[in-house]
């Protein structure tokens, strides 16, 4: 049987059409789609055709379900108003969780509640859901205004080969223990994307400028933080930036997942059964 020919007799069973309806939709013979369906290939010109009476696309025809939907999605969300977009993005990313599960009906129900909590803000200010397994882990958070999602396929090898050192990995979160340091992240990230001096740091974070001064050349040694130099009529003033290729960010938003205690997800599926490093 031909590509085209398994997908026709696929999506026509998955429809419930018979030959016969789906002959009588596309305009030809129950034979003709028996053919088809047996090894022979439709004339291109039909081909539109008989994806508009299977509800599908010629992409899919062809067996490039995966990628059709893949286009799909990117010329959406390329269309999109960009916080609109990013409400669809988010919407797609907590139905990957619900897709993942294997319980179609299950999932069903949870999509339509939290569609609408995606939609309107209710009582309860953090939902959370959870999926790990063998294949991977997929994790969301579902507030009323603060969404956000992590997805890992498993590595073919084991996820611990491709983490740095453990003392490379303890100094990271050694860093983050320092009070100074995560003070005068917090404040960062609520000035706007341009480089600021250590003078205007110390001002907005109550902390002294030798302090600030000592963490900004230790984030500085770290790559996590830019130094850049400005010209003023005093010299040249030694200025930073975030690097916004960190994952600082992230960091801290799962950090504060921990903090809360790891809340009991509202949807939760746990079906591993291999170590998970």
């Amino acid at each position: 049987m031909s590509v085209i020919g398994e997908q026709i007799k696929k999506y026509r069973l998955q429809k419930g059409y018979t030959q016969d309806r789906l002959g009588r939709d596309v305009g030809v013979t129950t034979q003709a789609v028996s053919k088809w369906e047996r090894g022979s290939t439709p004339d291109a010109e039909i081909l539109p055709l008989i994806a508009d009476a299977l509800d599908v696309s010629i992409n899919a025809l062809f067996g490039r379900e995966d990628q059709d939907i893949q286009l799909t999605m990117i010329k959406k969300l390329s269309t999109m108003p960009r916080d609109e977009a990013f409400r669809s993005a988010f919407n797609y990313c907590w139905s990957l969780i619900l897709g993942l599960s294997g319980e179609a009906d299950l999932a069903e129900n949870f999509a339509d509640m939290f569609y609408g909590h995606s939609e309107k803000r209710d009582l309860r200010p953090d939902y959370f859901a959870k999926l790990l397994c063998d294949e991977g882990l997929a994790l969301a958070r579902i507030s009323n205004d603060f969404r956000h999602f992590f997805l890992m396929m498993r590595p073919d090898d084991d996820i611990l080969s491709n983490f740095e050192s453990e003392e490379a990995i303890r100094q990271v979160f050694a860093l983050f223990a320092d009070k100074k340091i995560l003070k005068i992240f917090y404040y960062l990230y609520t000035v706007s994307d341009i480089p600021v001096t250590a003078s205007l740091i110390s001002n907005g974070t109550g902390l002294e400028l030798q302090d600030v001064e000592r963490c900004m050349k230790t984030l500085c040694d770290k790559q996590i933080v830019h130094p850049m130099k400005i010209a003023s009529v005093d010299g040249e003033i030694n200025s930073y930036i975030i690097r916004f290729e960190t994952n600082v960010l992230p960091l801290l938003c799962y950090a504060d997942g921990i903090a809360k205690g790891s809340p009991h997800p509202v949807f939760g599926i746990c079906d591993r059964k291999k170590p998970i490093f």
